[in-house]
């Protein structure tokens, strides 16, 4: 199945009861409560986004908190059917551009170490691993590898996000 546009829109509580779906399905037992989702969307220091296909179907989503000048990735998964479609990139994509909008100078995420076609994706976009968090996640005890972008408003980080940008655009329309 081919996926011609990825629809980026901010999550809301109707989003919920999809977006809680695909979190179980992407992590399994240990995984965020659809109260959590809930309680995100009052947060005031969050950012919520769902990706949609070209029915409205949800496919993705991602979360962030943007705290003083940093801003913390705090969720992201993809529905396993469209995995490797490029939507896990652009909700990336969504959460740097929001940033610039905000001002936020730094982002953080943690993320499993076995996960390795998410750590080259955030490599990718400038992020390095900068320590790891031991037994950080419940359900196996696996490490984390903490990730940090240098200030993304330094020229070097700002025009490699603009050419990954331009390439993700020429190979998938998103709105």
């Amino acid at each position: 199945m081919s996926l011609d546009n990825i629809f980026i829109a901010k999550m809301t509580k109707d989003d919920v009861e999809d977006v809680a779906r695909i979190e179980e399905e992407a992590y399994g037992k240990h995984h965020w409560s659809k109260s959590s989702f809930y309680d995100e969307m009052s947060n005031n220091l969050a950012k919520y986004y769902v990706a949609k296909d070209d029915s409205g179907k949800i496919v993705g989503y991602a979360g962030t908190w943007h705290i003083i000048d940093e801003g913390h990735i705090t969720t992201i998964a993809v529905k396993n059917d469209f995995l490797r479609r490029h939507i896990g990139e652009s909700l990336i994509y969504k959460i740097i551009d929001d940033c610039y909008r905000d001002g936020v100078k730094y982002l953080t995420l943690e993320v499993r170490v076995s996960n390795i076609p998410a750590i080259k994706l955030y490599e990718k976009y400038g992020f390095q691993s900068l320590g790891t968090r031991k037994g950080y996640y419940q359900d196996n005890n696996e490490d984390a590898l903490i990730m940090w972008t240098e200030n993304i408003f330094y020229d070097k980080f700002k025009s490699k996000y603009e050419a990954n940008v331009a390439k993700l655009k020429s190979l998938v329309n998103i709105k």
